[in-house]
Formats: structure tokens, C-alpha cells, sequence
């Protein structure tokens, strides 16, 4: 397969992805991104800032290099590009990144409160509590707002497992995922996004309620996606 059918491919794949996040009813208006990399090429394809998911199609799609400069489009690349090109950086297992603001994973944000893991559902994706970021401070959103982003959100797994943890919170703002391609980031994002509405739900419930304990949690982790994982066909883990 040749450079050019690569990136033709890349960015269909970055498109239905973007087109995904309207059918899963994750985004309203323009709230979302999704981006793909091309790991031997060393490009990145992101939704185009500002524009319709009715607008979108694969020649929409602005082809980037892993240092944010853009090499292929007409249009301006996402806001939060290099958010996404810094953890295409940092993070270098995953194949695509989502940013959404969908309700009830961004109401975790705004409340600056990491989402605990309470039982099985989360724990089936998500190894544990998945973390909320410090609040951005004036001088870096000052500096460059969306590269601190980035900054923010690494820091935040300074002692955790991006792989087992495919998501953040970033307190004030919302959620990103990440997965092994784009299709699969937009999974992670639709499962946080109902995870976090039923932990909300759980916790207005019983206001008193502790997260699921850890054995129960690594078995329903580790047996989607441990070295011995038998959940599945052999092969999907969803």
C-alpha cells in the first residue's frame, strides 16, 4: 500500500469516527474531536475546527506531522490539536484520540472529581478510578492552553497505565479518550460517558458508597484484556 493510500485511509477512518461520536449521541453542535495516527508514516488525521459533523468528509480531515505542523488540508485543524499531537507524543501504544463534552462525563469535570470505579461495568474497561487532572493554572493557560492541556493530563498519569486506563477528566473542561485506532477511542468514550452517568446515579443513591473492591475489579479487567483474556471470539474484547 503506497503513502497516499495510507493517508486516504487514515482519514476515512478519522471521519466515521468524528461521524460516530453524532450517532452515539456524544456531541451537540461542534463539542468534539476525534484524530487517528498513522504510526510509520508519522501523521496524524483530526477533524477540522469549527465545521458541521454534517460537513465532515475524509478530504475534510486535516493530515498533520507528530510536531502539529500541518502537511495536507484546506482547512484549519481542531482547536485542541495539540493536545492531540502531545499525546500521540507521550502515549505511544494509541492509534486515536477523542475529546468530547458529553453530559454526564463532563459533569465529573466540572465537579473536579475523579470517577470512581464502583463496579464491574466500569471495571470491564477501565482498571480503577479514572483520574481527574489539578485545575489548569493562569500561567499555563496564558503559555500555550492547549499544549498544557496535554501537560495536565500527563501529569495526571505519572503513576498510572495509559493502556489500562484508556481516559481523563480534565477538571473544568472534559473528557478525553484514547484507544488502539480511532473507532476504538470512540468506544472508550461512549462506555466512559455511560459509566459515569451510572456512577452518578449510584452516588446519589447512596451517597456512602465505596468503589468496587480490587479483586472483583482485576478479574473483570484482566479477563478482557490480561495475557489469559477468555472474553470474546478471540479477538474483539468489547
Amino acid at each position: 500500500m503506497g503513502d497516499g493510500e495510507r493517508i486516504s485511509r487514515l482519514r476515512e477512518a478519522v471521519c466515521k469516527a468524528n461521524l460516530d461520536l453524532v450517532d452515539k449521541g456524544l456531541v451537540i453542535d461542534t463539542f468534539g474531536n476525534v484524530s487517528g495516527i498513522d504510526r510509520e508514516l508519522g501523521l496524524i488525521a483530526i477533524k477540522p475546527s469549527g465545521v458541521g459533523y454534517d460537513r465532515l468528509t475524509p478530504q475534510a480531515m486535516v493530515v498533520l506531522d507528530l510536531e502539529g505542523k500541518k502537511v495536507d488540508g484546506d482547512l484549519n485543524p481542531s482547536s485542541d490539536t495539540k493536545t492531540h499531537v502531545r499525546l500521540y507524543r507521550e502515549f505511544p501504544e494509541i492509534g486515536g484520540v477523542v475529546h468530547t463534552h458529553s453530559r454526564n462525563a463532563t459533569a465529573w469535570a466540572q465537579a473536579k472529581r475523579p470517577l470512581p470505579c464502583l463496579g464491574t461495568t466500569h471495571a470491564d474497561y477501565f482498571r480503577g478510578e479514572v483520574p481527574c487532572t489539578a485545575v489548569i493554572t493562569d500561567a499555563q493557560i496564558e503559555r500555550d492552553y492547549e499544549e498544557e492541556t496535554a501537560v495536565q493530563i500527563i501529569e495526571a498519569f505519572r503513576s498510572l497505565d495509559y493502556r489500562s486506563m484508556p481516559g481523563v477528566l480534565v477538571a473544568s473542561h472534559g473528557p478525553f479518550t484514547w484507544g488502539r485506532d480511532p473507532s476504538d477511542a470512540v468506544h472508550n468514550s461512549e462506555i466512559l460517558e455511560y459509566v459515569a452517568g451510572m456512577a452518578a446515579l449510584s452516588v446519589a443513591l447512596s451517597p456512602s458508597v465505596k468503589g468496587v473492591k480490587k479483586t472483583l475489579l482485576d478479574k473483570h479487567y484482566l479477563r478482557k484484556h490480561g495475557k489469559g483474556a477468555y472474553y470474546g471470539q478471540g479477538g474483539s474484547k468489547k
